[in-house]
């Protein structure tokens, strides 16, 4: 999607908020002991509420309405039975759409207490997607979402999933360009003004590539690793990046 009007990004802007606000409720709502199903139920009310539809259920038929993924699983986790305890990392992943206009946003939380490594992994990989929105604006490279952030990660030691990348998003949950590398690449595309898009690295200590698990939804680190994922909605402009998934 291009955004070419005002009342355009008043409509993102609005599933932006919409969906923002509910993956920090339900970070707040998150307690030791609580199913992931449970969870799930807190961020469905929370969309149906603000008259906003699931958008992994309503596109792709994913048994949820948001994802929720834990430790070892670093993305599209199903909501069940599994229990959250002291210790886990969680990414919650929500997208949804409201009169036509789709948003994306996640982030991964932490279940304190946790291990100092992770919580620095944590704001790490906060850092590695600011870095990355930085270097969208008008005309850019696309290349340099991902360079950038590839020399954040070299430089502090980390890896990225490689086969997990950003993508653009406005008129659907998945559109062009298809395929937004937040890794070091060579792509010659340019970032069109008004090109609606997601900002989401995938930092891990040590992992390289995501792979299916058993249920045909649930990604896994391989090798096995600790990964961190946070997202953000943007626009781009002559003056940089909007960012749409933004709570109030």
């Amino acid at each position: 999607m291009t955004i070419t009007q005002e009342d355009e990004l008043d409509g993102l802007k609005e599933i932006g908020r919409i969906v923002a606000n509910t993956m920090h409720a339900m970070a707040k709502a998150m307690e030791p002991g609580m199913t992931t199903a449970e969870l799930d139920a807190i961020g469905r009310g929370l969309l149906e509420r603000d008259g906003a539809v699931s958008a992994p259920e309503s596109t792709y038929d994913f048994p949820g309405a948001t994802c929720i993924s834990v430790n070892e699983e670093i993305a599209h986790g199903i909501p069940g039975e599994r229990v959250l305890v002291a210790g886990d990392l969680v990414n919650i992943d929500v997208s949804a759409s409201k009169n036509g206009f789709f948003a994306d946003t996640g982030a991964t939380f932490r279940l304190l207490p946790v291990k100092p490594s992770l919580d620095q992994l944590c704001r790490d990989g906060k850092r590695a997607m600011q870095i990355g929105i930085a270097q969208v604006g008008s005309g850019k490279p696309l290349a340099g979402i991902g360079n950038a952030i590839g020399k954040f990660a070299e430089q502090r030691g980390y890896t990225l999933i490689r086969n997990l990348a950003s993508h653009g998003v406005g008129r659907s949950l998945h559109e062009y360009p298809e395929e937004i590398a937040t890794w070091p690449t060579r792509d010659k595309r340019r970032i069109t003004k008004g090109l609606v898009l997601t900002v989401e690295p995938f930092l891990s200590k040590g992992g390289l590539w995501a792979d299916q698990g058993d249920d045909a939804w649930t990604l896994y680190s391989d090798p096995r690793a600790p990964v961190v994922q946070y997202e953000h909605t943007v626009v781009a402009t002559d003056r940089g990046a909007i960012i749409v998934t933004q709570p109030r």
